[in-house]
């Protein structure tokens, strides 16, 4: 994975959305509103430069949905 535009599924609705990808500043950990739910969408990014990956691990950062 490298930056730039993927593609996610909601973790509320299920819904596919483009988000983009900067890696540039190292790890991250941020929120996004789904365009369709409205539902907060929780992403960590993390750069793995030993391996030169980016990990992007998207979630509703609430445990009642599990």
């Amino acid at each position: 994975m490298k930056d730039g535009l993927y593609t996610i599924s909601c973790p509320h609705c299920g819904h596919h959305q483009y988000i983009d990808i900067d890696a540039s500043g190292g790890d991250q950990e941020y929120y996004d509103d789904c365009r369709i739910c409205c539902n907060a969408i929780h992403m960590r990014v993390h750069v793995d430069d030993l391996h030169k990956k980016i990990e992007l691990h998207v979630d509703s950062d609430d445990e009642q949905i599990y």
